[in-house]
């Protein structure tokens, strides 16, 4: 092998290069530990209310979040009793299954979407179904539910919209008839004073929570 003299400057700025490498990669390490810190800390004071009418889903559901860290969880075996739950426990986070006799999870939750009639109109919705079609997609999101979970449900996809709607909330909007968040493509002046552009990037951004459903299911 030839030697070759490399100049000291090169080698004092590739020391240096290296150095700051090792630096920036043992903070960017801590920042996560940090974000998951944060996070374990906030699923730890979290509430959440299940409603299912199926025994069996329910308890799958909160052996989920106490898998994740959620301690605080409420059940409602139908509609009804989960909209007297919301009103007495005022739950951070509800998830409800789309089909259920009598009072279904799409009906539910434009009960909960009425702000001049119900008192947590707020609250995140979290829809679970066995069907995800792009019309029942878009269908979720026109009537203001937050996110969407597939069955069969597993860890990583409640966790990842837990995340969603707890570290990374959108704006709740009014207009027309729409209450709930705003579309992930839409800021919200744009939502409230034009309800057009609402109603079309609502198809988007359903489009777009279908692609996401593919992903993290």
């Amino acid at each position: 092998m030839i030697g070759v003299n490399v100049p000291t400057e090169f080698k004092v700025t590739a020391y240096l290069c290296g150095l700051l490498e090792r630096h920036i990669a043992r903070f960017a390490d801590v920042g996560l530990m940090t974000g998951s810190r944060d996070l374990t800390a906030l699923f730890a004071t979290t509430k959440v209310l299940v409603v299912d009418d199926e025994h069996y889903m329910r308890k799958v559901i909160r052996t989920l979040l106490m898998s994740i860290g959620i301690c605080t969880i409420y059940e409602a075996p139908d509609g009804p009793s989960g909209l007297e739950t919301i009103r007495a426990m005022s739950p951070d986070v509800v998830i409800v299954d789309w089909q259920m006799p009598g009072l279904d999870g799409a009906s539910f939750v434009r009960m909960v979407r009425s702000p001049g009639s119900f008192p947590y109109p707020d609250v995140p919705i979290i829809m679970l179904t066995g069907h995800g079609e792009r019309s029942r997609v878009i269908e979720a999101v026109k009537i203001g539910v937050n996110e969407f979970l597939l069955k069969p449900v597993s860890a990583k996809s409640l966790h990842d919209r837990l995340v969603a709607v707890l570290a990374n909330p959108r704006p709740i909007v009014q207009s027309g008839c729409y209450y709930g968040p705003v579309p992930r493509n839409l800021s919200p002046a744009v939502a409230v004073q034009s309800p057009r552009n609402l109603a079309v990037t609502m198809h988007e951004d359903g489009d777009e929570a279908l692609s996401t459903l593919v992903m993290l299911n």
